[in-house]
């Protein structure tokens, strides 16, 4: 009896140890495949690359170049995910990394940078492009050091394998950080079939392996950046793959992650309805959401209590036009004069990471106290409309229920809070755009899905304003917002650029004249006129303007131009297909 209590205890035992090797063994094959990679990666670098870019002519170096991204795409689930700062460094935008706080500007590296010097090539540019291949190579071992201290789960690893599906919907297939190459269709394949070499690791699915073996198949099937469609290869592939890859993680008993940044990790698809999680977005735990908060926001924004004066949020934001004002500038509180910009919409705008085209405030929060003591535009401060509140019973009511800690006094921060709140409800993912993306293909014809693909190809708005979102908010991160040196003009005429300095006014750095943050163009169709000086009445003017090259193609010398100054070549059918789709973005 003894001895055969013995065998089962050790028996039972040597279970436990051999679940633990095989999940252990799960995540070391992932750490083991990786390294693969990074070989993989290092020597075509070293051995092809760099010997071509000091030998070689252009046809080989360009196919070098070319294997080099596929190599990398390969691990760039890993680099985003666990090495987002090394991640830049590799593959970065070839731009000036600003750092605000510091007031200096510092030089752009990586493969975005190599591939300027090599499409095209220049013979007199090879001592520059050996110089960025070896600081590639640099950065590629700061990469792989992260990786030898990193501790895998599989919770983790599924959620960058999913994060990084969600880049090449986003990213990748819109030529993102391959603008002059045009290789992010090959590149998406890479990158999914990466995908499936981790899928494997954790066991068979079928559904996935034919989901990606499929998308790899129509990408070879239409291998043209500018024809490809997009619409039939997110709804057909990506949003099915995705769907399938969280279905497969609750099969397989993996545990959730606890911690929820930018979007929530039970989300699908990029097109979820409940795909942001807006507490990310807030200032700090008292900011969380509350409905109370909303509700509470919602009406201070529509009272004058605020300024003292007539002047409410409400006056400039109005929500029949997708709360702006419809003016070119916005009138100031002196009647017959006015503000240097327009009102943008509010839509969205909680769930950016800047707040006012020159980006000046770094929360919604901070927005509401800097709109109240504006001299222009309420001439008051948060302090007195929070006594003036103070006086009001019921609003002192409705405060206490929205913050239950606070005490017998309205403190001048609940109210930035509550307005916040309020604006971060302002996300509604309603429009026909959404719902055609979760299924309903009633929502869109086929012009306007012809929109929707120039749009995120050949027409290169999709690689500034990103999807879903449609602004400068990076996916699927989320957590950096982008702006652009647009030269726009101070009237559509375009002989003058804006007088305008944007950024810079608050950044002396040269790089950021006339820099303004990317708006999102979700419910464009209600907030003509556009620009942050209203110059075009328009979509169809702004259409012309980004399709003749921005300032570059309106006569005027910017050097620090980061749209691109090439013509889109877009025939008045395309563009009018594009002004379509962007009316598909309305919210209902």
């Amino acid at each position: 009896m003894i001895r055969l209590r013995l065998i089962l205890i050790l028996s039972f035992l040597g279970i436990l140890t051999y679940c633990s090797v095989a999940t252990q063994s799960a995540t070391s094959k992932v750490k083991d495949l990786l390294n693969q990679q990074f070989t993989e990666l290092e020597s075509i670098t070293a051995d092809t690359l760099f010997k071509l870019a000091r030998h070689g002519n252009a046809t080989d170096l360009k196919k070098a170049f070319i294997n080099t991204r596929l190599a990398y795409k390969k691990l760039e689930w890993f680099t985003e995910y666990y090495a987002p700062g090394a991640s830049r460094l590799l593959n970065g935008p070839p731009l000036p990394e600003i750092e605000i706080e510091e007031t200096k500007a510092f030089e752009p590296g990586g493969l975005q940078v190599i591939e300027e010097y090599i499409f095209p090539f220049e013979e007199a540019n090879r001592p520059h492009l050996m110089r960025e291949i070896k600081a590639f190579q640099s950065k590629l071992k700061r990469a792989r050091s992260v990786l030898e201290d990193t501790e895998f789960t599989d919770a983790h690893i599924l959620d960058a394998c999913k994060l990084q599906i969600f880049r090449i919907n986003a990213l990748g297939i819109t030529g993102f950080d391959t603008p002059l190459s045009k290789t992010g269709l090959i590149e998406a394949k890479a990158s999914l079939n990466a995908m499936l070499s981790i899928v494997r690791i954790f066991g068979d699915n079928d559904k996935i392996e034919n989901l990606i073996v499929a998308a790899g198949r129509y990408i070879d099937k239409n291998p043209d950046f500018d024809s490809f469609n997009r619409m039939e290869f997110l709804t057909r592939f990506s949003n099915p793959l995705t769907v399938e890859l969280k279905r497969w993680e609750k099969q397989l008993n993996v545990e959730p992650l606890k911690t929820e940044l930018a979007i929530y990790t039970r989300s699908e698809t990029l097109f979820d309805p409940n795909l942001f999680n807006p507490n990310f977005f807030a200032e700090n735990s008292e900011a969380s959401y509350t409905s109370q908060k909303a509700l509470l926001g919602k009406q201070l924004f529509s009272d004058p209590v605020l300024s003292g004066s007539v002047r409410s949020c409400q006056s400039c934001h109005k929500p029949e036009l997708a709360f702006t004002d419809g003016l070119a500038k916005s009138p100031a509180i002196i009647p017959g004069t006015f503000v240097k910009r327009n009102a943008p919409t509010l839509y969205y705008a909680g769930l950016q990471q800047a707040q006012f085209y020159d980006m000046r405030a770094p929360s919604l929060e901070n927005q509401a106290m800097d709109v109240i003591a504006n001299k222009d535009e309420m001439h008051a401060s948060v302090e007195d409309a929070a006594k003036r509140l103070n006086s009001h019973q019921e609003y002192r009511k409705k405060f206490k229920s929205a913050f239950p800690t606070m005490e017998a006094e309205i403190k001048p921060r609940y109210v930035m809070i509550a307005l916040a709140t309020y604006l971060r409800s302002l996300a509604p993912f309603n429009s026909r755009f959404d719902k055609y993306m979760r299924g309903d293909s009633t929502q869109m014809n086929a012009k306007e899905v012809a929109g929707f693909n120039l749009f995120m190809g050949k027409g290169k708005c999709g690689s500034c304003h990103f999807m879903p979102l449609f602004n400068g908010t990076a996916p699927p991160a989320f957590t950096n917002t982008e702006a652009e040196v647009l030269g726009v003009p101070a009237t559509p005429n375009g002989r003058l650029i804006d007088a305008d300095q944007g950024r810079y006014a608050h950044n002396k750095i040269d790089e950021l004249k006339f820099s303004f943050k990317t708006p999102t163009v979700r419910n464009v169709g209600k907030t003509a006129p556009y620009m942050h000086n209203g110059a075009f009445s328009t979509l169809e003017e702004v259409m012309e303007f980004y399709n003749n090259g921005g300032g570059a193609g309106l006569g005027f010398e910017l050097e620090n131009q980061t749209l691109s100054t090439d013509k889109l070549n877009l025939s008045k059918k395309e563009q009018e297909a594009i002004i379509a789709f962007l009316n598909t973005l309305t919210d209902m």
